[in-house]
């Protein structure tokens, strides 16, 4: 009798293991937070063929399922892959081989800084990102003057923190052609007492950067796959690229379609001709594969606040001229026949307002356009500064606010200085924003700011910077909860790129893009939340990086 049961129980072992299914992934011994809904958690999840196939608890899913490839989690975490829904994946890339000047506190730092890049790195032309004259002792822009002394034969590119200013030697000057005769539309050349000083801004960049050669397809490659390596070892699973050329657009395809590049990429052209005039007039539909979605166009409505180009309702708080209100970098007309042409074709309009003045302009420019609520999900991008007359039009017209949570933290010590307390209370409001409609998409801009998610998240929630400072957070009324920090990172994100089908929560049927964590977001203590790791991002269930 005992021989019996012994040789029944090795058959019905033997008929379970037959009756099992052969899968690509089993991930077991989790917390497998869906996002889907708040509560609900699995412990195991089944992938094959690049797609969640079942979700359940261990014992079940394991005697259900079989695999070469067995995951044990350790009773770690596992996420949706984190989408960044605004950044600048290409230039963060070519960024990596420049000078950092992150944290410079003087001119004299940032000469330091190029002489020591100059003397490691032969270059034909210097360039660098990330001064910041709003920490520095004098606040004042820097001028060219050193540069000049350091460099009289080397052109020398040096960009402000976001993007929106230019400092420049004589050099790169005589080589562009720009004096001071020179004119531009929606920038700035900035002459003081009759001399060039080397800082442009806005449109006046432009000048530059239409006359110093592009990096080549073979530099572009190795920027795009260094910035691919960053954001997996981030838990990045798709990046929205906030402008791009024809021809970056089809590198990006190129390598995604001979397995180079793995990222997800949902892109936003550039507002330029040659874009237009293939993805509208020849293509006349935006364009899908597995990994790409292109089917918006990013437009710079006005500068940024840290320069002195974001384009306010009021005149700027920290200057004597009370006729300065910023600028608009372009006519109302151009965003208006823009978004006609947008619209007609299903392309989503995403436009980049920091000031109150430009984010009334385009919110009534998309309202004349969309007529009401619709489902385009247009975009404003940033959305930092808000009149509150003007809030309710995100509902009107169901305008999504893409915004940064880190620029909140970043800016809180200066922002002041720009706005005035009253006006200061009316910016970086993503509560405010997020009840419009429902949802907010977040994202980090990088390289403007830090590309890891993790501060956006504690960005959002603690509304501190990376000291915990302030104490009590920046403005905390308009903070986002964790849960919907980490929907804005997730499925909110998705929603705004039309991708919630295919990703963003962790569901059957919708792609493997998932990471694992070592500590869960929705309860580890505020003060540990910067101590979040990656242990490992997926793609399509492809493990793309292990701690």
């Amino acid at each position: 009798m005992k021989r019996l049961l012994i040789h029944l129980s090795i058959s019905l072992l033997f008929i379970s293991c037959v009756n099992k299914k052969e899968v690509d992934l089993i991930i077991h011994n989790a917390h497998i937070l869906t996002i889907s809904e708040k509560e609900l958690e699995f412990e195991a999840m089944v992938i094959d063929n690049g797609k969640i196939i079942d979700l359940g608890k261990e014992n079940q899913i394991l005697n259900k399922y079989s695999s070469k490839n067995q995951v044990d989690c350790k009773s770690a975490y596992v996420y949706p892959g984190f989408i960044d829904a605004h950044c600048h994946f290409l230039s963060y890339g070519l960024s990596i081989e420049e000078i950092d000047l992150t944290g410079s506190k003087s001119i004299k730092e940032i000469i330091d800084r190029c002489l020591n890049y100059s003397q490691e790195n032969k270059r034909s032309i210097i360039k660098g990102r990330g001064w910041d004259q709003n920490i520095w002792q004098k606040n004042n822009f820097p001028n060219k003057s050193l540069l000049d002394v350091h460099f009289p034969e080397t052109p020398v590119l040096l960009s402000r923190v976001d993007g929106h200013a230019l400092l420049v030697n004589q050099k790169a000057l005589d080589i562009c052609g720009i004096d001071i005769n020179s004119k531009v539309n929606g920038g700035h050349i900035e002459i003081i007492d009759g001399e060039l000083t080397g800082i442009l801004t806005d449109n006046a960049m432009d000048l530059v950067f239409n006359n110093i050669p592009d990096a080549d397809n073979q530099t572009k490659k190795k920027a795009l796959l260094k910035a691919q390596n960053k954001c997996f070892e981030l838990g990045l699973t798709t990046v929205d690229i906030a402008g791009l050329s024809k021809s970056d657009v089809f590198l990006i395809d190129q390598l995604q379609q001979s397995g180079e590049l793995k990222m997800n990429i949902y892109a936003m052209l550039s507002d330029s001709k040659e874009n237009y005039d293939y993805f509208i007039d020849t293509l006349q539909k935006p364009y899908k594969t597995k990994k790409l979605n292109v089917r918006s166009f990013k437009f710079y409505s006005d500068g940024a606040l840290g320069s002195r180009g974001a384009c306010l309702l009021q005149p700027y708080f920290d200057v004597n001229d009370s006729t300065y209100y910023g600028m608009m970098l372009n006519t109302v007309e151009h965003f208006r026949e823009s978004a006609k042409k947008l619209n007609l074709y299903g392309y989503q309009m995403c436009t980049h307002c920091i000031g109150d003045s430009s984010a009334r302009i385009m919110l009534n420019i998309y309202g004349d356009v969309l007529q009401g609520v619709n489902d385009k999900r247009w975009r404003i991008e940033h959305a930092q500064v808000i009149s509150p007359e003007d809030y309710h039009l995100f509902r009107k017209y169901a305008i999504i606010p893409s915004v940064q949570p880190t620029h909140a933290t970043s800016d809180m010590l200066w922002a002041v200085l720009r706005l005035g307390n009253k006006r200061l209370k009316n910016s970086y409001a993503y509560q405010q924003l997020l009840i419009q409609n429902g949802m907010i998409a977040l994202g980090t801009d990088f390289p403007i700011e830090n590309i890891n998610p993790i501060h956006t998240f504690y960005a959002a929630v603690a509304r501190k910077n990376l000291n915990g400072e302030p104490k009590n957070g920046f403005q905390k009324d308009n903070a986002l909860t964790r849960w919907e920090a980490i929907q804005g990172m997730t499925i909110w994100a998705a929603l705004s790129n039309f991708e919630e089908n295919e990703k963003g929560t962790i569901e059957i049927g919708k792609n493997a893009d998932f990471i694992i964590l070592n500590q869960n977001l929705l309860t580890v203590p505020e003060k540990n939340i910067l101590n979040t790791k990656v242990v490992s991002t997926y793609i399509n269930g492809e493990q793309v990086y292990r701690h």
